[in-house]
């Protein structure tokens, strides 16, 4: 079998790692800083614990089968994970707040009922049976197959949005997430609770394919799961499991250039000069100029589809450490919503810091992020410009975003500031120290319609024998769809360019 060479140890390229030693090959993974996970990290201080990564599972299915592929042992016997319930509590403006169940359909709609009028959730139920319809069309091509060369079927939008008669115009349709929150959601929170999922994964609702409607039906429908101890857990039982299949690590490796010999990616280059032979390469990292010399990895078509217009955010967090006990009846994920969603979507999406974004408070019930029972760890998300559209290393500009995600958190977190030990803050500047990605950019997941806009670059390059797998590549950004690219890359070393992906 092939000496593999893997470039970085995100989750992505761990699992397409741990499938192709399985497979019989030697896979040696070279990673540039001192430890694996990639975006998937932790931050502790004093016996406070917290993700500086995602922090919740969806499609945990695609774990489940990394682990019975690769392994005797399945996923649940190397972490333990719990479902969230309820999925998430929605702090609107106008003072309503309503807390979705994890993974039932009758539940949400109920609760939307009871929370903000008849026919709320009517509107939204109607709008999930849409968005399994737009799943349902899109699933195969768009996450289990390796991207096609006819992309036609993906740059249409599967989503079958409702035609709406208008007296003397023209019939119209929702093409963008933004329209389908306010043509066919109407009410003014569940557009916001529907743009605060596009938001989530760094999307821009005004452009945006209505196909993002996929993003919480898949949360909705297959719910959100904790990992104890964090997700690092879930990239340290990763690790272990490449470990186990004898994959080899590399750490403190920089990789420079990818090494081509007779038209062939045959290897890699560190930047010490280090050469590493290797029969296929495989590339779990956003690509930068001079990866492969005067080479361009992927055609024009194939990298059309970049992350839509204006800039690719990242994410900001704040850390606290709070004294006093986590109360029992405490939800573990609350979004505070803001009066003016256009404003943060122009500030986030031109460049600039938002007044007050839409903030995701999680305070997990997990013994192992606290020191005692007598303390709290707390996480607060936003998403944000990146770094260089915003200067990041900024004191006053990272002191003032934190506070305003604090203010923000206190309508969830009574008495915040008062609880308040120590606050850590973390911004795109460290997400673009800590992993390379440029300006601590985030990847979002690929999407059809849009004319393709939204889709990732193929696990395939224009060099034989070099593959992408991870958020920059098909099919996009997440930890689900990491993990996804990984079986893809897998399948076609494995099987070659005849692989089709999962049956």
């Amino acid at each position: 079998m092939a000496r593999i060479a893997v470039i970085g140890a995100g989750m992505g390229a761990m699992a397409a790692a741990a499938r192709l030693a399985v497979a019989g090959h030697r896979v040696t993974v070279y990673e540039r800083s001192e430890t694996f996970g990639g975006s998937v990290g932790r931050y502790a201080h004093e016996g406070f614990v917290f993700d500086t990564g995602p922090a919740l599972l969806h499609l945990p299915a695609v774990y489940r089968d990394l682990f019975v592929k690769t392994g005797k042992e399945p996923l649940e016997r190397c972490v333990t994970m719990t479902q969230v319930d309820p999925a998430s509590r929605h702090l609107f403006a106008d003072g309503t707040a309503v807390s979705l169940p994890n993974a039932s359909r009758a539940g949400v709609v109920s609760a939307l009922d009871g929370a903000l009028g008849g026919g709320a959730g009517a509107a939204w139920g109607g709008f999930l049976d849409r968005a399994r319809d737009a799943w349902d069309r899109s699933r195969r091509p768009l996450l289990e197959e390796p991207l096609r060369s006819d992309r036609q079927v993906l740059g249409r939008d599967p989503y079958p949005a409702l035609r709406q008669r208008r007296l003397l115009r023209s019939a119209r349709q929702a093409g963008t997430v933004a329209e389908v929150g306010a043509w066919e959601l109407a009410d003014p929170r569940l557009a916001a609770l529907l743009d605060g999922y596009a938001l989530s994964y760094g999307l821009d609702p005004r452009h945006a394919p209505a196909a993002a409607a996929l993003l919480p039906y898949m949360e909705e429908t297959f719910g959100s799961w904790y990992v104890s101890g964090g997700m690092r857990a879930l990239a340290q039982a990763v690790y272990e499991r490449c470990l186990a299949r004898k994959v080899e690590f590399v750490f403190g490796a920089e990789v420079a250039r990818v090494v081509e010999k007779d038209g062939r990616a045959a290897g890699v280059e560190l930047v010490d000069g280090t050469v590493a032979e290797a029969g296929h390469v495989v590339l779990g990292a956003r690509p930068w100029r001079g990866l492969v010399p005067g080479q361009e990895l992927w055609q024009d078509e194939d990298v059309a589809g970049r992350p839509g217009p204006g800039v690719v955010p990242g994410r900001f967090m704040v850390l606290l450490s709070l004294r006093g006990a986590r109360p029992s009846d405490t939800v573990h994920r609350t979004v505070v919503h803001p009066a003016d969603g256009a404003a943060e979507r122009e500030a986030v999406f031109g460049g600039r810091l938002a007044g007050r974004p839409t903030v995701t408070v999680l305070r997990p019930d997990d013994p192992s992020t606290r020191p005692d029972d007598g303390h709290e760890a707390v996480t607060l998300t936003s998403t944000v410009a990146p770094h260089g559209a915003v200067d990041w290393t900024d004191p006053a500009v990272r002191e003032r975003c934190a506070d305003s995600l604090i203010e923000a958190a206190a309508t969830a977190v009574p008495g915040i500031r008062e609880r308040l030990l120590r606050a850590e803050v973390r911004t795109p500047a460290e997400t673009a120290a800590e992993t390379g990605a440029e300006g601590g950019s985030v990847p979002a997941p690929a999407l059809a319609g849009a004319g393709g806009a939204y889709l990732r670059p193929g696990n395939r390059t224009r060099l034989p024998g070099l593959y992408a797998a991870g958020g920059w590549s098909h099919p996009g950004g997440g930890l689900a769809h990491a993990g996804m690219s990984g079986a893809l890359v897998a399948g076609l070393i494995v099987e070659g360019d005849g692989f089709r992906g999962s049956q």
